[in-house]
């Protein structure tokens, strides 16, 4: 499904789901169109936009 990303075993399947992606993942990125089910995985992903890299490497300082 092109709206929330569920694959499916068979076109019948596909043609049975009744796709609702502000139910199954509620959270939008305010920044796209990306959706999330869980706040953390949202937090994660708005570090795409800001560039926020918050661990450092304690050997090299290297963020990620």
């Amino acid at each position: 499904c092109t709206l929330c990303e569920r694959r499916f075993f068979s076109s019948s399947e596909f043609v049975q789901h009744r796709c609702d992606p502000a139910r199954e993942k509620p959270l939008k990125c305010p920044d796209c169109d990306k959706r999330f089910k869980y706040a953390s995985d949202l937090q994660r992903h708005r570090r795409v936009h800001t560039g926020e890299k918050p661990y450092k490497c304690p050997s090299c300082e290297k963020a990620f």
